[in-house]
């Protein structure tokens, strides 16, 4: 119970705020980890599912990925929210501007290993653009990361100044004891939780309760 207390205490949140200025989010990640499904979840979440529609358009920067910006457009399709696919810095800029009257802008990005330098690089002009508006960045990050690849995940985003996190395929796992290491080892507050593939249900605020539960049957199994 005490060490529970502990962790509990140590764990950030980073609560759900949409204000009433143009709020910017870019999602990163290692390839995987469902950026593009954890972006039509948040986009149904803001536009249908929350005190009042909030006008939401989404922005595609992965060009790498086979069927990427299909996979995204489809999505806005259903929902009929605006999805604009980008290549160049200039053409992002030129978008945000172009969008000031919206609420949220959500921004998916290409999947990257740590190691693939030219993505990586590419990703850095995008956040470092100078847009007038503050733009959040938060990194996916699969509940399932194996220990061995924690450190070379947050050296490689890092860099990014994230914002927050937040934690995919929580249905894919039983056991949440690195994940819990990596958010007390690396201090970054979490904001969502994917808890399954439906769009837009499987996705919740986060919550301390929730990631405590799961990682007390763990120990419970051991």
């Amino acid at each position: 119970s005490y060490l529970i207390e502990e962790i509990d205490e140590a764990l950030k949140i980073k609560e759900e705020d949409l204000g009433s200025t143009l709020k910017v989010m870019m999602l990163v990640g290692p390839t995987g980890v469902g950026k593009t499904t954890t972006i039509a979840k948040l986009a149904a979440r803001y536009a249908y599912l929350m005190d009042r529609p909030y006008k939401v358009a989404l922005l595609n920067l992965d060009s790498y990925k086979v069927g990427a910006i299909e996979q995204l457009e489809h999505y806005a399709d259903i929902m009929q929210i605006e999805h604009i696919s980008i290549n160049e810095v200039e053409a992002f800029k030129e978008n945000i501007e172009s969008l000031q009257d919206y609420d949220v802008i959500l921004v998916d990005t290409a999947g990257m290993s740590p190691y693939d330098t030219h993505k990586f690089i590419k990703t850095v002009e995008f956040v470092n653009s100078d847009i007038a508006l503050n733009m959040e960045v938060n990194l996916v990050l699969s509940a399932t990361v194996k220990y061995e690849d924690m450190e070379d995940i947050y050296k490689n985003f890092s860099f990014l100044n994230l914002d927050s996190v937040i934690i995919s395929k929580f249905d894919e796992t039983k056991h949440s004891g690195t994940l819990l290491n990596f958010m007390l080892l690396y201090d970054l507050p979490m904001s969502y939780f994917s808890i399954g593939q439906e769009v837009p249900d499987d996705l919740l605020p986060a919550n301390k309760e929730y990631l405590l539960e799961h990682f007390i049957g763990d120990v419970n199994e051991g």
